[in-house]
């Protein structure tokens, strides 16, 4: 067998976006359950904009996001439950309520050029016992040479592992070689990946990040995530049991769960539509797409010359209220 590295499951925080923030407390534990005893090791619960996400911006949670993770973390033996933070979003006290949930791992997430605004919740993290994670949004942006600056940042700041994320699902398995590979040769720390599939491409590319030297790697049962998703949990596992690496999951438990309590609460088959297609294409933002689809209904026009206005304006993650904005203008 080649050498071990740790699948990280999404669905319940990525796909919370899919379920417009409507997961449900028998949802969360269905899925908690099942990812146990699969023997994920990680798997992230909160709103889909990470803790403090439930708001007028960003779309209200059904359930408070505390209570999730509480839920959660009640039915792990075996697994743990992760968090995602963005400064600006989430507090320090956002995190410290989430450890007395049950959290025990936080991703603490910034645009791919902003790493020094995390120094303080990573080394938060770190005072609190966490396992930590620098998550670098949007890093199809910035050139090879620009996320191992802010990668080093992460590290220094006290990062265990430092994440390349397609946040747009814009990368090719070139542009992924690149990154991680760099990364392998820079950093001390660990190095996750997690891909979307807005062009199809994120099971090609999270199999470039193992090959580079990732040692961890995300998923979403039945793909749930934002845009067109990420890459298939369950899918993956088989995939990559069979090119000869040691997941240490059991396929057949994680896709009884992804089967019977992942797909009965999808409001939509997880698929690349025209808007999502158009997120990879111009490098945009995945979780836009819900925001773009809205705004393109109220004012009458196509949802895709929204998205595509906004990649060329580079508008990144925080920035949903040019939705907006944009949508207004082409109304005119």
């Amino acid at each position: 067998m080649k050498r071990d590295f740790t699948i990280l499951d999404v669905s319940l925080r990525d796909g919370s976006h899919s379920v417009r923030h409507a997961f449900t407390e028998e949802q969360v534990r269905a899925t908690a359950k099942g990812l146990n005893a699969a023997g994920v090791r990680y798997f992230e619960v909160s709103h889909g904009d990470g803790l403090g996400g439930s708001s007028l911006q960003y779309g209200f949670s059904a359930t408070d996001e505390l209570k999730l993770i509480e839920v959660a973390a009640s039915e792990c033996t075996t697994s743990e439950v992760a968090v995602l933070l963005i400064p600006g979003i989430g507090t320090k006290q956002d995190l410290q309520n989430a450890v007395k949930a049950g959290a025990k791992m936080v991703r603490v997430a910034t645009h791919v050029t902003e790493a020094d605004v995390a120094a303080q919740h990573i080394q938060l993290a770190r005072e609190l016992g966490l396992k930590t994670a620098g998550f670098l949004m949007m890093a199809h942006m910035a050139p090879v040479e620009k996320v191992v600056e802010q990668a080093k940042l992460f590290e220094s700041y006290g990062a265990e592992i430092v994440y390349v994320t397609d946040s747009a699902g814009a990368m090719l398995p070139q542009d992924v070689t690149a990154r991680i590979t760099a990364l392998r040769e820079e950093l001390r720390c660990e190095i996750g990946f997690h891909a979307h599939n807005n062009l199809s491409m994120a099971m090609a590319n999270t199999i470039a990040a193992v090959e580079a030297g990732a040692t961890f790697i995300d998923g979403s049962m039945r793909a749930l995530g934002a845009g067109a998703g990420n890459t298939q949990t369950e899918v993956m596992v088989a995939v990559l049991e069979k090119m000869g690496y040691h997941t240490g999951i059991d396929l057949y438990q994680l896709m009884n769960t992804a089967n019977h309590v992942i797909a009965p609460l999808m409001q939509q088959p997880q698929e690349i539509t025209g808007g999502s297609l158009i997120l990879g294409h111009a490098g945009v933002y995945s979780s836009f797409l819900l925001h773009a689809q809205k705004a393109a209904q109220q004012y009458s026009i196509d949802e895709r010359d929204i998205l595509m206005k906004l990649g060329e304006m580079r508008a990144v993650g925080g920035q949903e209220d040019l939705i907006y904005e944009v949508a207004q203008t082409l109304a005119r």
